[in-house]
């Protein structure tokens, strides 16, 4: 059915917010009456981001009223038709313009209209029907006529509850992850602060540290294509090897160029902070790889485990100094092999490196299994929000 023929039996169930004047920047207050805006609708939820209007002006503005329970739908913006339930102890509230207050019917389950605007077949529908270009837009005609399952209310309330059963152990492990995430993060920072007490020695004195191939050299009848590691291959999880492309190169540059196993690859970065200095350690399973200039190596010596120079690469207090090092007057970040010497690491004995890497392994153990556990139920969801 529509989602119009849904709507209640008085005139106005679906509306739209005032345009123009009639809700204008002099209207909005410190407090009062709220105004439900597109940030406030979000994919199934409501977000609390606050705006209010003067009392009086509420009062003017009453068919665009909003109760708990109405379904608040964003007729502008991605990934329509994003849509959300008005909460419980919203008070007073009107839509704000762009925004769509439907009252539905009383044998018809707020909630399952809610869930039925996130199926897959409607966004599907959506993206036929929306017009605009830049910000897409579906309309008040193209909400009104949003096609939504009805079977009985019994019905509708029976596989709510299943998929709300669902939604909550899938919040449920997603807090444990959240949890033994922070956890994990403290565990390092207590760890390595523990580790580095009196114990911080200069990078060069403990790696070697070389920059990538600078260009492609000139084709000669020496050369021989080898597998070379862009910055691509070096993502915020460790390498991605599903891309890797060759270079040529003449027989005596690979031996100084060759990466060995336990060689860490840092990102020079582009000037994104979220680039800058992202690392991972080279495993050796591409024989004769070398990496580009965009990238420096950075080659334990023996007395630094490479799996513990990895750990505390990624710490957050190495974070603050790298990023510290790497920052410049123009406000960009760039890493080079020169800043890098000046970096530090803590450098504790190698039974003490052997130690935290386990205590944090066992952690990092617990997060993979809580991750396969929301695979799982999120699997689960998808199977039951298939049922409507």
């Amino acid at each position: 059915m529509s989602l119009e023929s849904l709507a209640a039996s008085f005139k106005g169930a679906i509306t739209d917010g005032p345009f123009g004047s009639n809700l204008a920047r002099q209207h909005y207050r410190e407090s009062g009456p709220r105004v439900v805006r597109l940030q406030n609708i979000g994919d199934g939820v409501f977000i609390d981001n606050p705006a209010h209007i003067d009392p009086e002006h509420f009062g003017s503005l009453r068919k665009h009223e909003v109760i708990p329970g109405d379904l608040l739908v964003a007729s502008l913006g991605e990934n329509l038709p994003r849509a959300c339930l008005a909460p419980d102890g919203l008070g007073p509230a009107i839509v704000k313009a762009d925004c769509i207050r439907v009252r539905l019917r009383d044998d018809v389950d707020p909630r399952w209209v809610n869930y039925s605007m996130q199926r897959p077949w409607v966004r599907k529908w959506a993206e036929q029907h929306r017009h605009g270009m830049g910000r897409p837009r579906l309309g008040l005609r193209g909400i009104r006529a949003i096609p939504v399952p009805l079977p009985p209310l019994p019905e509708q309330r029976k596989i709510v509850d299943v998929l709300e059963d669902h939604l909550s152990h899938l919040d449920a492990a997603g807090t444990d992850l959240a949890r033994a995430r922070t956890r994990l993060g403290a565990l390092w920072a207590a760890t390595l602060s523990e580790a580095r007490r009196g114990l911080e020695v200069a990078l060069p004195e403990v790696a070697d540290i070389q920059g990538g191939i600078q260009k492609q050299p000139r084709r000669a009848p020496t050369m021989h294509h080898y597998p070379f590691l862009r910055v691509a291959n070096v993502t915020a999880s460790g390498l991605d090897l599903n891309n890797v492309h060759r270079i040529e190169l003449f027989g005596d540059e690979i031996e100084r160029l060759r990466l060995v196993r336990g060689d860490l690859l840092v990102v020079e970065g582009n000037g994104s902070p979220s680039q800058i200095g992202r690392a991972a350690t080279w495993d050796g399973s591409i024989e004769n790889c070398v990496h580009q200039n965009h990238l420096i190596r950075v080659r334990p010596r023996s007395g630094l485990l490479p799996e513990y120079l990895e750990a505390a690469w990624n710490a957050p207090e190495h974070r603050r100094k790298l990023l510290d090092v790497a920052s410049s007057s123009s406000g960009l970040y760039t890493l080079s092999v020169s800043k890098l010497k000046r970096l530090t690491v803590p450098l504790p004995s190698l039974d003490e490196q052997r130690r935290v890497l386990e205590q944090v392994g066992e952690l990092r153990d617990s997060v993979r299994r809580l991750e396969r556990q929301s695979q799982r139920l999120d699997r689960e969801l998808n199977r039951c929000a298939g049922l409507f």
